[in-house]
């Protein structure tokens, strides 16, 4: 086969060390299992040996090319091929040519298929994909946790939902409780006086949902805070500052434009699943379920 026909052989990303010869970490998939695997036997031994990751590994000519790359470094092959073809393919030919070739799924895939009474599927990568929501999950918490009580508000362009409020009217825990179910949300607090970001201008209105809240439910919640932080009373808890301070804040949400959720007297969960149905019905396609 000349120059020209001869397919490219895989991508191999290479991790020199200090000396020995190389390991080739092959996989249909990241390759991640088996780097993790060779980093944490090499971890056990003063002298280490180049690690090199070939990745996405999915025809015949990628195996031959791995195998040869072996044979002329004199290196060896750990992998954790699905696709049984070419698992078979690579333990054939890495045997032809005397390397040593570890296989990590074989042994297993080959029992559980017994233990099951079925095929695998032999699909690369399906972990992973299994795993996407919970990788969502935890970006969406982040995001929320990063975005609470009005900080970093350059972000809210990015936010999935947005919650407005006054002080201590729930915001917290119901934009934690939309993070778990994998929104992310920012909450920035409208206080008194003071100018909202100009950000919330900017980003999708559709996306704000502002709460609402008794007086007399509010003025317990800042109460009990300031107990626990004892701190002196102020018009912070004072009811008709309160009072006022509400209706300062229900003319600036109803001059926005915002759509609004009286929270008073409801569990986090009812008033969580309210807004994902507001933010449902105006954006479907907002966050794919």
């Amino acid at each position: 086969m000349n120059a020209d026909t001869t397919p490219p052989g895989p991508a191999i990303r290479s991790y020199v060390a200090v000396a020995g010869s190389p390991i080739y970490v092959v996989s249909g998939g990241t390759g991640a299992t088996g780097e993790l695997l060779a980093r944490t036997v090499l971890a056990q031994f003063r002298v280490q040996a180049p690690i090199h990751i070939v990745a996405n590994i999915s025809t015949a000519e990628e195996i031959h090319a791995v195998v040869e790359s072996a044979e002329g470094a004199g290196g060896c092959i750990l992998h954790t091929l699905v696709n049984k073809r070419l698992r078979a393919l690579l333990i054939e030919r890495a045997a032809a040519r005397g390397i040593y070739a570890f296989d990590l799924a074989g042994s297993l895939i080959d029992h559980l298929s017994k233990e099951l009474g079925q095929e695998p599927l032999g699909v690369p990568g399906l972990y992973r994909q299994q795993q996407i929501a919970y990788f969502r999950r935890v970006e969406a918490i982040e995001f929320t946790v990063a975005h609470d009580d009005g900080k970093h508000t350059d972000g809210l362009l990015n936010a999935d939902i947005i919650i407005v409020g006054p002080s201590r009217c729930g915001k917290t825990p119901l934009s934690m409780y939309l993070s778990m179910l994998g929104w992310k949300v920012a909450n920035v607090p409208i206080v008194p006086y003071v100018e909202p970001p100009a950000e919330l201008k900017e980003v999708d209105q559709r996306r704000i949902v502002a709460l609402q809240i008794a007086p007399a439910q509010l003025m317990a919640h800042r109460k009990w805070r300031q107990q626990n932080m004892g701190t002196e009373e102020g018009l912070y808890t004072d009811r008709a500052g309160i009072v006022e301070e509400l209706r300062e804040y229900n003319h600036f949400v109803y001059r926005s434009g915002f759509s609004t959720l009286d929270v008073t007297d409801k569990p986090i969960e009812s008033s969580g699943d309210e807004v994902v149905q507001m933010i449902a019905a105006r954006l479907p396609v907002a966050r794919e379920s």
